[in-house]
């Protein structure tokens, strides 16, 4: 951790237990990064992250394989992962309290709850109240400003900053924010965009989507969000990820 606080996470997308990245989220525009979810945390600690955002896309996107089998077999890779070293930030298709009970005795230290917050905002609140704050985020993720739900696949009807304070009213403290027509393009992320939402909610904001390179993460912390998620630009070799941890912990 910096002395600030600010985070940087490596993203561990899985899919079909591949570990993959989607552009703009969608299913069909997929590239396979490695068969081994394991390797690759045991990779992004080696380099110094203190922490692992990991997702089930299976469970995000309603695969109808994802049931409670699938869950269970994607339970025990998760508690794996989490014996790697970094503390691991965990979303994906998790939308009742047995479901975030179970994640979070796999090991996983924050869960992010993204239709959830949409759909069943009285089980955000449950989670908080019997889980703590630290451990539940909320995942706003936008296209054009809007919410959307389900894999991304749906419109939620709500702006980014309604969203972001009917969550705060329900004692979330934490947001991962991702602009979704971004996401996967290494075209830069909107750190504006999330500094905005964190100075309208109150909350603390992890940004998401399009991180190109080290400056997109410089840009971050100036602006004062708590932390930056990087995906595709670790994959393909943009980005030193031990250079860049040393960079922000000697600031």
């Amino acid at each position: 951790m910096t002395k600030d606080g600010f985070e940087i996470y490596p993203a561990i997308d899985v899919r079909h237990g591949q570990v993959v990245r989607l552009q703009e989220g969608d299913p069909a525009r997929q590239t396979v990064f490695g068969d081994d979810p394991l390797a690759v945390a045991e990779r992004w600690a080696a380099q110094g992250a203190c922490w692992l955002h990991v997702v089930s896309l299976d469970g995000a996107l309603d695969d109808a394989n994802h049931a409670a089998s699938r869950a269970a077999q994607f339970d025990a890779l998760l508690q794996s992962l989490c014996s790697v070293g970094p503390r691991v930030q965990f979303g994906g298709g998790v939308r009742s309290l047995s479901r975030i009970e179970a994640v979070l005795r796999t090991g996983v230290s924050r869960v992010v709850l993204g239709t959830a917050a949409v759909e069943q905002p009285e089980l955000v609140r449950e989670a908080v109240d019997r889980f703590g704050s630290a451990a539940i985020a909320v995942g706003l993720d936008t296209r054009q400003g809007y919410v959307r739900v389900r894999g991304w696949q749906t419109e939620g009807g709500l702006t980014a900053v309604e969203l972001g304070r009917q969550v705060k009213a329900l004692g979330v403290e934490w947001l991962v924010h991702t602009e979704i027509e971004r996401d996967g393009r290494l075209v830069g992320v909107n750190v504006q965009a999330s500094a905005r939402l964190a100075g309208a909610c109150g909350l603390r904001v992890i940004t998401s989507g399009g991180v190109a390179g080290a400056d997109d993460v410089r840009q971050a912390r100036a602006a004062g969000l708590a932390g930056v998620i990087i995906g595709r630009a670790l994959y393909e070799g943009g980005i030193d990820l031990q250079a860049l941890i040393k960079e922000v912990e000697a600031v």
